[in-house]
């Protein structure tokens, strides 16, 4: 089976055609090797996968016949990913919860000029 539609298959990606451009741009290396969208996976294969900043590491178990539901993903991959990793991910996600809440939009302009008094008087 192609990396790419592995990937999405396991629901690494929503699309494969965002799977695809992962592979394109060097983001997925299969046994520590740099590899293209065709490239065949086999079980017992490790992917490392770079995606939000985080480097996943996945070892291939088997190949599954099309896209999997959730529940059966783990029939098909084992995660190997360090617990460092996954904690860079939470706290990367606390950094940006901590100034602006989804869905408040772009900055006001009070925002703007109490971020222009700071940096006056760090100048100062």
């Amino acid at each position: 089976m192609r990396v790419d539609k592995y990937l999405w298959s396991i629901r690494y990606f929503k699309s494969r055609s965002k799977a695809t451009t992962a592979v394109k741009k060097g983001r997925v290396k299969v046994n520590s090797d740099v590899v293209k969208p065709s490239r065949e996976v086999y079980a017992t294969d490790i992917v490392e996968v770079r995606k939000d900043q985080i480097d996943y590491k996945i070892e291939v178990l088997d190949l599954p016949p099309n896209r999997v539901g959730a529940k059966l993903v783990n029939l098909y991959m084992l995660d190997r990913t360090p617990k460092e990793r996954l904690e860079v991910k939470k706290m990367i996600a606390l950094n940006q919860d901590y100034y602006r809440r989804k869905g408040e939009g772009r900055p006001t302009k009070k925002d703007r000029r109490e971020l222009d008094d700071l940096l006056s008087q760090e100048e100062e």
